[in-house]
């Protein structure tokens, strides 16, 4: 049984795992790096099948007016489950009604979100990280 946690400790390790496995590429060969991007968050969700990390979902947000999604991983195992829709929805629940909620997907996964009700949209810009 899959249960799912709000704001819970995760171990950089497990999440570095969780990313490889995913298919998302994230710097997981540097820990201190992915720890980083786990304290910077203020709102995340992770999914448990018992005592292993097989999902989690990070974010940053004003909980007024945007909430950027930054990561969305589910280990490939446990991929086409839902896993990765509820924890969207748990961000949603989370923001509330007056909050939009932004992400830049990976090239791999650009079909997944219109499937789980995201727009895409054509007024996004970026400057890209140089390393």
């Amino acid at each position: 049984m899959i249960n799912y946690r709000h704001n819970y400790p995760l171990d950089p390790q497990d999440v570095a795992r969780v990313f490889d496995s995913s298919g998302i590429i994230r710097p997981s060969n540097n820990i201190p790096r992915i720890k980083r991007m786990l304290d910077g968050a203020n709102l995340t969700f992770s999914a448990w099948d018992e005592d292993t990390l097989i999902g989690v979902c990070r974010a940053l947000t004003d909980f007024s007016y945007c909430c950027y999604l930054s990561d969305l991983a589910v280990d490939a195992k446990y991929q086409g489950k839902g896993i990765g829709k509820h924890l969207i929805s748990m961000v949603q629940e989370a923001i509330g009604e007056e909050v939009s909620l932004i992400l830049l997907s990976a090239a791999g996964a650009i079909n997944y979100y219109p499937h789980i009700g995201l727009s895409k949209a054509d007024n996004a810009f970026i400057l890209k990280r140089s390393r």
